[in-house]
């Protein structure tokens, strides 16, 4: 998991010597599997960026179970708000982002979101479903159903209106 383009595959490690440099350095060669994305990452620097392994199908369980949770209103100002989605989705935690999913999908029932946020949910959505997609070895498609479902709770129907 690469935090700001979610799931991703390490492809190869190579060895680059750049420009005066005194030695080589050894980096990650991944792709992302949401978008045609070659990135390299310092090997040594790797953790520090975020780059961690896949959670498991028991941690996948768990974020289901943080996207079921009552959600969190926007209580502070709208710009502490959008700074607390932000500082989450960076974090590379992907409880974070499940929450960050479920609080951005409940907030737009009741108002639609400005762009920033709307661009915000759809990153978190993808950044959490291909997670889930490799955790679950499921396809794309059913990876989307099922937060969907997992989400379901939060969507308001508008069917008592009169």
């Amino acid at each position: 998991m690469y935090p700001h383009h979610g799931a991703a595959i390490i492809t190869k490690k190579e060895r680059i010597k750049l420009g005066d440099e005194p030695k080589a350095t050894d980096y990650f060669v991944i792709e992302a599997i949401t978008n045609p994305l070659t990135l390299r990452i310092p090997v040594e620097k790797a953790t520090e960026l975020g780059l961690r392994p896949v959670i498991s199908k028991n941690a996948a369980r768990k974020v289901f179970a943080v996207v079921k949770d009552d959600p969190v209103d926007a209580d502070a100002t709208w710009a502490r708000w959008f700074k607390l989605l932000q500082d989450k989705m960076s974090s590379g935690d992907i409880y974070e982002v499940a929450s960050v999913v479920r609080d951005l999908t409940y907030a737009q029932q009741s108002k639609p979101l400005g762009p920033a946020l709307k661009r915000m949910l759809a990153k978190a959505r993808l950044i959490l479903t291909s997670e889930l997609q490799l955790a679950l070895n499921i396809e794309e498609d059913d990876a989307i159903k099922k937060l969907d479902r997992a989400l379901a709770h939060l969507i308001v129907e508008d069917d008592e209106e009169e």
